[in-house]
């Protein structure tokens, strides 16, 4: 696993052994990258990686102009991963990683411009996840489209094998 693009592009990344994380594709990062970075969503964002896994989504949105990236991961081997992945690349400066579960966490974190959540394929809490998050954007991966609730709007859906990757926009 590589990075896609941007600054730290080719730069390798380490992905957990396990089947407790599910890392996103090379193909599937660039293509949501390059639709959120035409759609000016990247460059100077606070972004918030939700389920970071080995924060490969994070550390792409970095490389690409992103000013920083909170990682929130709760599994142990996972967040050693993500630190080592970090401390290569050089992004402690840009970075933070919060250990623990993501909904609870994000009533400290803050606002962000932009989420990205990669939950296991199992996770039924949408719609607390997306109560509980402060950020008029989101990107939702799942093996499934995840339905927009009331406060937010679909921006666009789209499928990549067995992964689908939508995209929420808040309501004002």
């Amino acid at each position: 696993m590589r990075v896609v693009a941007g600054e730290l592009r080719g730069r390798h990344l380490e992905a957990p052994e396990g089947r407790h994380t599910r890392p996103t594709s090379d193909k599937v990062r660039q293509a949501v990258f390059n639709s959120l970075e035409s759609a000016g969503f990247i460059d100077g964002a606070r972004v918030a990686d939700l389920f970071a896994g080995s924060g490969a989504m994070g550390i792409e949105a970095l490389s690409r102009g992103a000013a920083s990236c909170v990682f929130v991961e709760k599994d142990r081997t996972a967040l050693d991963v993500l630190r080592r992945n970090l401390a290569s690349l050089d992004l402690g400066t840009r970075s933070k990683v919060v250990p623990g579960d993501v909904v609870p966490a994000l009533a400290r974190l803050g606002a962000f411009d932009l989420a990205i959540v990669d939950p296991p394929y199992e996770f039924a809490g949408w719609p607390e996840l997306l109560d509980a998050l402060d950020a008029p954007t989101v990107v939702a991966e799942s093996d499934r489209e995840i339905a927009a609730p009331a406060t937010w709007q679909l921006v666009r859906a789209r499928r990549y094998g067995r992964t689908f990757v939508t995209i929420l926009g808040r309501i004002a």
